[in-house]
């Protein structure tokens, strides 16, 4: 069985699982969605919103891209933004990056040819290292190199959410989280909270656990 075909069968066998357990599943999907949180991630297939939160359908509405950046001028992720926030009226955005990011660690490697596109979207990343170079050049091995950085750009992606127009204009404004996922452990770490308006915190005084 090939690997799309594997997904139509699981994804009966979840259907079917799922009506059983819960008659009105469904029915209550078909009437819209009321998530009260969005959710901007990695596209990294080891990261599963959902899964790594236990959320159900419904519960959270998600973008995730290479890295996790969110661009103001890019129209993909301000329609998400719009949209969450202006019709959907979430209360919280959580930027959640991991450690061991492959774009991360691209943005710290010489462009690839071959990866154009990549290398425009990592473009912000990359000058976001070029800015950190001294902190990043201090770090004690190259996978430490890339986790720094990988806080350094959650931390980022927030302060340029919380400065959104979108953001600041909404009543009430969603509060802004930064988390960041652990592989080797599956814990994730809370870096920034929606609850300080201190922006300039740092991971290393906010190393809180989110369980």
């Amino acid at each position: 069985m090939n690997r799309p075909k594997h997904l139509l069968v699981a994804n009966v066998a979840w259907a079917h699982e799922t009506a059983a357990g819960n008659p009105a599943f469904f029915r209550d999907l078909v009437r819209g969605q009321n998530p009260h949180i969005l959710w901007i991630g990695c596209a990294d297939s080891r990261v599963p919103a959902e899964t790594i939160t236990r959320c159900e359908p419904g519960d959270l509405f998600v973008h995730r891209n290479i890295a996790n950046l969110f661009h103001p001028e890019d129209d993909n992720a301000a329609s998400v933004l719009e949209y969450a926030v202006r019709v959907l009226k979430v209360g919280h955005v959580i930027v959640c990056g991991h450690y061991g990011c492959g774009g991360v660690r691209a943005a710290l490697l010489p462009p690839d040819p071959a990866l154009p596109h990549v290398n425009r979207r990592i473009a912000p990343l990359c000058a976001l290292a070029k800015t950190h170079h001294a902190e990043l050049d201090g770090a004690a091995t190259g996978p430490d190199r890339i986790n720094r950085l990988a806080e350094l750009n959650v931390l980022e992606q927030v302060r340029q959410l919380r400065a959104s127009p979108i953001v600041r204009e909404a009543d009430p404004a969603p509060l802004v989280h930064g988390w960041i996922f652990a592989l080797d452990d599956g814990r994730i770490k809370v870096l920034t909270s929606g609850y300080t308006s201190d922006d300039a915190m740092t991971c290393t005084t906010a190393a809180h656990s989110a369980a």
